[in-house]
Order: C-alpha cells, then sequence, then structure tokens
C-alpha cells in the first residue's frame, strides 16, 4: 500500500503574479532584486521609502516641507469627498502627500531630492505636490546643490480644477531659473508617468533617465488614436520607444540607479 504525504497550503503572499509577464514569482526573490522580475526585469511601483532607502546614503534624507498639506480648496464632491479620500489615502500610505522631498547624498554627494509616491491619489499632482516641487528647486538654487526627481504619476489632480494646472506653469519656472545658475537637475521617470506631471517637470531634466518598461506619456493610447485616427505602433509609450526616439537619455535597472545617479552628478557640476 503506498501513502501520500498531504501537501501543506503554500501560505498568502509567498508568491505574487508579475504585472509585466503575468508569472507567478517568489516574493523574497523580488524583494531581494529590489522589486524587479527574475522572469522578465518588469520593475514594480515601489514606495517613496524604498527610493530614499535604495537611491541615497543610509541615513542622509532630511525632509523638508512635511507640514504642508492639502485643504481641498474646491470642497469637491464626486461620490465620496475629496476630503475624505485624501484622509484614507494617508490613513493607508502614512504619507501627507504625493510627493516627499528633502536634503540627502548620494555617495557622499550633497543634493535635493523629490520623489512621488503612486499610493497617494495616483501620484497626482495637486496644489501642494506643485508648492513642495517648486520649494525644492528654490533650495537647490540656494544651496547650489544638484536637484533629482523620481516621477510616477497619473498626471494633475483634477480635484483641483485648474488650480492643479497651474503647478505645471510654476515648476518649470523654478527650474528654469535652477538652469539658469547652471545647477545639475536629473529626472527620473518610473512606470508611470503620465499627464500634466510628463508635460512640465519631469521633462525638463538636463538629463531624463527611465527605468526599463515604463509607461510614459501625456494622453493614453486609446485617446491618442481616436484623436488622430492611426493606430499606433507597438511598444509605445514605454521607456524603450522614448528612448528610441530620442525623448530619453538612457534606461536604467534600478540596481544601477544610485551609481549612474552619482555619475551623472560629478560630471555635471
Amino acid at each position: 500500500m503506498r501513502f501520500f504525504r498531504k501537501k501543506k497550503p503554500v501560505p498568502d503572499g509567498v508568491f505574487m503574479k508579475c504585472d509585466g509577464c503575468s508569472e507567478m514569482v517568489y516574493r523574497k526573490n523580488v524583494e531581494e532584486r529590489l522589486w524587479v522580475c527574475p522572469e522578465c526585469n518588469y520593475h514594480f511601483r515601489i514606495t517613496v521609502n524604498d527610493r530614499i532607502n535604495m537611491h541615497l546614503d543610509e541615513g542622509s534624507f532630511k525632509e523638508i516641507d512635511a507640514e504642508i498639506t492639502t485643504n481641498d480648496p474646491l470642497n469637491f464632491v464626486s461620490g465620496d469627498a475629496y476630503s475624505d479620500k485624501l484622509k484614507s489615502d494617508y490613513e493607508k500610505t502614512g504619507l501627507k502627500e504625493a510627493i516627499v522631498c528633502g536634503e540627502a547624498r548620494i555617495e557622499g554627494i550633497e543634493i535635493v531630492f523629490a520623489s512621488m509616491d503612486f499610493r497617494f491619489r495616483g501620484g497626482s499632482m495637486g496644489c501642494v505636490v506643485g508648492e513642495k516641487l517648486t520649494r525644492a528647486a528654490e533650495l537647490a538654487a540656494e544651496k547650489a546643490y544638484p536637484l533629482v526627481t523620481v516621477s510616477s504619476s497619473g498626471g494633475a489632480r483634477m480635484q483641483e480644477g485648474a488650480l492643479s494646472l497651474m503647478q505645471m506653469a510654476k515648476t518649470c519656472a523654478a527650474l528654469q531659473k535652477l538652469n539658469s545658475l547652471t545647477i545639475p537637475y536629473i529626472s527620473v521617470m518610473t512606470h508611470p508617468t503620465t499627464g500634466g506631471v510628463t508635460a512640465s517637470w519631469a521633462s525638463m531634466g538636463d538629463v531624463i533617465l527611465a527605468e526599463p518598461k515604463a509607461m510614459i506619456g501625456f494622453a493614453g493610447r486609446r485617446v491618442i488614436e481616436q484623436t488622430v485616427k492611426e493606430e499606433l505602433p507597438e511598444g509605445f509609450q514605454t521607456s524603450e520607444f522614448l528612448l528610441q526616439h530620442g525623448f530619453l537619455d538612457k534606461i536604467v535597472d534600478r540596481k544601477d540607479m544610485k551609481l549612474t545617479l552619482a555619475s551623472l552628478i560629478r560630471y555635471l557640476q
């Protein structure tokens, strides 16, 4: 008589599905690879704290303007009130807004660093995001520190109406001042970077980097196809397509980002 051992159930969370190749991958392996799929090199979305830990010197980050919060200027309601959605995101993420800015070091080099977190309102840019990015650029200008930004955004935050769109002009003006002082600005685009963020500060870097297979663009593929009445090419709006057509300077794997940033800053200073 043959006996079969009863298989133990696999605990929840041990495996995860890759959004890039749809394969089930071992979660611990993905974590060890800085949240990159071992099968297809897909770069998962990560938090702003992950960015700080991966790209900056340990313990060097000092946040600025952490106290600034959104006050719902239009008292916007669509289903749930906008103020309630902000509160919900704060409780889920521990963040007060979709961007975190501060002073830091990369390989010992003093910089100003700003990174978005897609978990908070889809990384959308409202008044506070625009204000904090502007202040980060102004601090970089004041201290003559290079500015490094990491974008991950669904675009302008329409619950704040025209006020959100005004942030495009405001951030660009601050970055133009930085440019006039010949202070380096490096923009890192991650998945996804779209809408008003792509159309403003994320595209103004002296050097524009991107993670592999990131979706980068302004309007969505379907909207563009309906507008121009043409089918768009394969891979349109991926970082690989944009590099090929001159919009990006380099695609950098997450594990190589810190060293790449340090090398570029040394060269540009």
